[in-house]
């Protein structure tokens, strides 16, 4: 899709187009799903480690894949490690993507994955131990269906709650 028909996004063309402040710059939608790819397989190692009984460093691993989605959900998507891994090695590779996406759905996501990981962090440095497989296991299977079927869950979770009118509005509108 040309960039002049991305609603809500600059034409380089037209300067006189130039979103408001808080607008995010369209990304390729491969870079999550490679970002996911990544966050896959490190989650499979957590539930792997809690599993075989090496609970400090599954919860230490957990902890680090929560700050990398806490940099993703504050920062947001084009900002993270896995982001500019995907920008500087692999979409030079690449043609150019078909479409540009919305970089919200995404940095929502990070913020579910985020909240998800934090749980087994808390609960783990609680005494919980199981608590740090379990959620890095709910976070793999997020994170496995957006890297193999480009089915991003965090995504829909973010598309129902727009739609629903919980996200998306204006403090004026709220």
């Amino acid at each position: 899709m040309p960039s002049d028909s991305l609603p809500n996004f600059p034409n380089p063309a037209n300067p006189a187009s130039a979103p408001p402040p808080r607008t995010r710059r369209p990304i390729d939608p491969r870079g999550p799903r490679f970002s996911a790819a990544i966050t896959a397989v490190l989650l499979l190692v957590v539930v792997f480690l809690a599993l075989t009984g090496a609970s400090v460093a599954a919860l230490s691993l957990l902890a680090v894949l929560a700050a990398l989605f806490a940099w993703g959900a504050f920062a947001g998507v084009g900002r993270h490690p896995y982001g500019w891994l995907f920008k500087r090695f692999v979409r030079p590779r690449l043609a150019a993507p078909a479409e540009l996406e919305n970089p919200a759905p995404p940095t929502f996501a990070q913020g579910v994955g985020l909240f998800v990981t934090a749980v087994g962090v808390v609960l783990g440095l609680l005494g919980l131990a199981p608590a740090v497989g379990v959620a890095a296991a709910l976070a793999f299977v997020a994170a496995f269906l957006n890297a193999v079927f480009d089915y991003c869950l965090g995504c829909q979770m973010y598309l129902l709650l727009v739609r629903a009118g919980l996200l998306g509005r204006s403090p004026a509108a709220a």
